[in-house]
């Protein structure tokens, strides 16, 4: 025989329940008079606890959406939990009625708080079981949200910690939770309850809220749901670890004994809404009689689901992108939190129908594996301007497993590492166009003629007002026989190497560096500063390809560099904005310059110009420019209208296999493969982007034959090696 005990702790939870029960009959009629000294103290003991819940919007899925046919469409998610809030009316009357029938029959009438359930519970403590049952649904509401602000607090110590107050077995925590229930049973209606309830319930593993179970075990929303299903749901909630309905090998409750220990408790959620009317004996009956049929349709949580989009790297990239913001949090795990629990929808800049056109001319050209080359390619297209990011592709594919098949990595070519990216690639002959401009700031012009025939360069030759350069003589290579000389306008369009060595000898390696820094040049390992020794003109320097798009873009943009922006603009799930840190537009070079290097680099694609056979013979204005290292180890164009920067870089990951004649696909070799896919994106952008008229350059800085002075100042300080050369174009 069971011993009875009745200890002080009990007594006192009698005690508030039946003072709680006064309060909640005083709630819903003010005239009732609390009699009786005892009760009166109780009461007023009661009313000073904490009376105030902060119900804010619990965690929810963050997605990221790109443009399709001018349409908003989700590629990725992310999530701690996988919830998705709803309204009332989106949510299946038959799962409301399920969870009052079986959770809280009294829900519509009570004071925020189920007596008799508390009393009862409070029966079974006092028989020497646990503190249990008598919750009403307004009380589970509130013992969920104050689960849901433990786990937004941010150390796992300080969650644990909150978690175990308001998950403990106590009268104390019972008696709170009581009175917190009496003021949201105030403060909202009943509709608004019970919606946060089912919108904030767990239902096994990390999913939460009957929009998200809805979709995940039964593959429809939850409006769709239909009797067993809701019934289903409800029976979940009350014990989500064990009735979850998504392991069916689990001996348990699998698959195998048609999810036994979930139908059981189903069918009592039947058996409940039919003994409250709210279904018909033979709804009932055939609802039992229904086996579980579950259909999983998981939420994919990160960027593995943009990738049948072909957009894993880009929603990396914005990832990324968010946790460097400080506009989604002070710190990176603050940004992390916001990202995972926020809700936000991401509107991004990506153009999806362009993003299927790049990824096909890529993959069409460059093979995702070589037997005897780590083989990369990467596309990129910039809006000059604005900075936005309109695609961004590669041949491999997005694959953050650390066992990754050949073909696929994690690692994004196209942007730098600190942003899931690689340490960059040498550019080749495609940084020429800083030497360039630098040529036409200084006073030079395109008409002058340079000398091409020398191929070793002392490198006291050279000038650099920042630091002093030391070193063995550059050697220096053209790809093909050339003239003795040759103007700057033809010896740009052919990207002939001596000729720009011979440039730069009358120039200041230390302001060809700074000019292009202006325009937004960077090592894409994050290392400061660029290398400045003489090499540095032909491409020394290891950039990522949406930085070389960048302040390509900016030449089309008069001379404006534009930082890269992926992210147009962001909502939260409670309806506030988050400002994403904007492009940020300065001036690099003058106008003047700018219009003159877009007209010289407009030869690239004419004639005998490097990047001619990739000219896609339309009436857009553009101009481009090519670049290669030795044996073609690394391949570049860049092409541009005043409307689009388009970049590919095809070569090696890493190793320095040289692939000037190395068959790729469709008949092309490592070198020229480049232009296949170059003609292909120019095509389509120009029919979807297209171009404005290129502005005209600068008649002195055209036709000009005498150089201005090109002294500067500025001190010596640090010595530089000379890596390599170059006789890529």
């Amino acid at each position: 025989m069971r011993v009875v005990r009745w200890p002080g702790a009990f007594l006192l939870f009698v005690v508030m329940a039946v003072v709680a029960g006064v309060l909640v009959a005083v709630a819903v009629t003010p005239g009732v008079a609390l009699a009786g000294q005892g009760v009166s103290s109780a009461a007023e003991f009661f009313e000073d606890l904490p009376s105030y819940l902060d119900i804010s919007t619990p965690q929810q899925v963050s997605t990221i959406y790109a443009k399709k046919g001018g349409q908003d469409v989700a590629i990725a998610s992310f999530f701690a939990e996988n919830r998705v809030i709803v309204k009332d009316s989106a949510i299946a009357t038959t799962v409301k009625q399920a969870a009052i029938d079986t959770e809280d029959p009294r829900f519509a009438t009570e004071g925020g708080i189920d007596v008799v359930g508390t009393l009862r519970g409070a029966a079974s403590t006092a028989l020497g079981k646990d503190v249990q049952g008598g919750s009403s649904i307004t009380q589970q509401y509130v013992k969920n949200v104050l689960v849901q602000q433990c786990e937004q607090l941010g150390t796992q110590s300080k969650i644990d910690s909150c978690y175990q107050h308001v998950t403990e077995v106590s009268p104390q925590r019972k008696l709170q939770e009581m009175r917190y229930a009496i003021a949201v049973n105030k403060k909202y209606s009943k509709s608004q309850i019970l919606t946060g309830y089912l919108n904030i319930v767990g239902l096994g593993g990390r999913v939460y809220g009957v929009e998200a179970g809805a979709e995940y075990y039964f593959g429809v929303t939850a409006a769709q749901l239909n009797l067993e299903q809701s019934a289903t749901l409800v029976a979940i909630l009350n014990n989500p670890a064990n009735l979850r309905i998504d392991e069916p090998a689990d001996t348990d409750n699998g698959s195998a004994n048609g999810y036994a220990l979930t139908k059981a408790r189903r069918d009592y959620v039947l058996k409940r809404m039919y003994v409250h009317h709210d279904i018909t004996k033979q709804q009932r009956d055939a609802a039992i009689a229904a086996p579980i049929t579950p259909k999983i349709t998981a939420t994919t949580n990160g960027c593995a689901a943009a990738v049948q989009y072909d957009a894993g790297y880009f929603c990396d990239y914005v990832r990324n992108v968010v946790l460097h913001d400080s506009a989604f949090g002070t710190t990176e795990a603050d940004r992390i939190t916001t990202l995972d629990t926020k809700g936000l929808k991401i509107y991004t800049s990506l153009d999806l129908d362009l993003q299927a056109t790049a990824q096909s001319a890529l993959s069409t050209y460059v093979p995702s594996t070589m037997t005897y080359v780590h083989i990369g390619g990467s596309n990129v297209t910039i809006q000059p301007g604005t900075g936005r990011v309109l695609s961004m592709v590669q041949n491999t594919s997005f694959n953050q497993s650390d066992a990754a098949p050949p073909g696929s990595t994690s690692v994004n070519y196209s942007t730098d590492q600190a942003y899931g990216g690689s340490t960059g690639f040498q550019t080749g002959s495609t940084f020429k166009v800083f030497t360039l401009a630098e040529w036409l700031a200084s006073g030079h012009t395109l008409n002058q003629y340079v000398n091409t025939t020398e191929h070793t360069y002392p490198t006291a030759e050279f000038t650099n007002t920042c630091e002093n350069i030391a070193g063995a003589p550059w050697p220096v290579a053209n790809a093909e026989a050339v003239p003795a000389s040759m103007s700057v306008m033809l010896a740009t369009a052919e990207s002939i190497n001596t000729a720009f060595a011979a440039m730069g000898k009358q120039l200041d390696l230390c302001q060809i560096a700074k000019l292009a820094e202006a325009m937004g040049i960077h090592k894409a390992n994050g290392a400061s500063g660029l290398f400045e020794g003489p090499s540095m003109i032909l491409g020394v320097n290891e950039l990522s390809p949406l930085t070389l798009a960048s302040a390509y873009a900016g030449f089309a943009n008069g001379g404006v560099f534009c930082t890269p922006v992926a992210i147009d603009k962001v909502t939260q799930a409670n309806g506030k904005s988050i400002a994403p840190t904007p492009t940020t537009c300065t001036r690099g070079v003058s106008a003047q310059v700018a219009a003159t290097v877009d007209y010289a680099l407009q030869g690239v694609l004419q004639g005998s110009g490097t990047a001619a056979s990739a000219n896609p013979g339309d009436s857009t204005p553009k101009f481009a420019k090519t670049g290669t290292t030795d044996a073609d180890v690394q391949n570049w164009l860049v092409t541009s209208t005043t409307k689009y920067t388009n970049a590919t870089w095809i070569g090696n990951v890493k190793g320095a296999v040289g692939l000037a004649n190395v068959p790729m696909l469709a008949g092309t070799t490592g070198y020229s493969a480049k232009f296949g896919v170059g003609r292909t994106m120019m095509t389509t952008l120009d029919q979807k982007y297209g171009g404005d008229a290129l502005p005209t350059p600068d008649p002195t800085m055209v036709g000009s034959t005498s150089p201005k002075s090109t002294a500067r100042s500025g001190s010596s300080s640090t010595t530089a090696t000379i890596p390599a050369p170059s006789t890529g174009k």
